[in-house]
């Protein structure tokens, strides 16, 4: 196994570099939940084609990029955050991290323009996995499990470079990883 953690709520899963899964390729997911029932988490670097006014009308200029979580659910909306003296009610993730919280409040505090960008994460759909499934995975090597990162790269717009971010935060033995092509093939 590339890594010997476990994850728990707060904890990144980053995949390894090759993983052939169109739905988590150079994908970096939070985790929100992992329990022995199982795990819930978000990916922070797929960028969905909505902004939040497309798919809340109730918040009118809304412009906030909504991501794509996961394929569980994709007509479901998410978000963590990290302004829980303005979103009440949300789950402390560490980190400074929060998921969800009252959803009323929040779209008064979008409508007033007292959220911004760099304190909210919008999500269509989430990652789940099943009893063991997770764990699985991790034995096959397909995820990395990480929980030294800063806070503020999850709220980063520029989803593009996040894997390698969360890859180099990792250290040192890790580093040589964010260079490897995505297609082994045309290496």
């Amino acid at each position: 196994m590339l890594t010997k953690d476990i994850p728990t709520k707060g904890s990144l899963l980053i995949s390894e570099p090759f993983m052939s899964d169109p739905n988590f390729k150079r994908s970096v997911v939070l985790i929100t939940e992992h329990s022995l029932e199982g795990s819930v988490g978000y990916i922070l670097n797929q960028k969905s084609d909505y902004i939040l006014k497309d798919v809340i009308p109730d918040c009118w200029d809304a412009n906030f990029q909504v991501y794509y979580g996961g394929p569980v659910a994709t007509d479901t909306l998410h978000f963590i955050h990290n302004c829980p003296g303005k979103i009440p009610n949300g789950q402390d993730l560490g980190n400074g991290l929060f998921w969800g919280g009252d959803f009323e409040p929040l779209k008064l505090q979008i409508n007033n323009y007292n959220i911004k960008d760099e304190e909210i994460k919008f999500f269509i759909g989430y990652s789940g996995w099943s009893k063991d499934q997770l764990d699985d995975e991790l034995a096959l090597n397909s995820w990395m499990v990480s929980k030294k990162y800063n806070s503020e790269m999850i709220f980063d717009e520029d989803s593009y470079d996040l894997w390698k971010e969360a890859v180099a935060n990792m250290g040192v033995k890790y580093a040589h990883i964010v260079n490897f092509p995505e297609d082994p093939a045309l290496n």
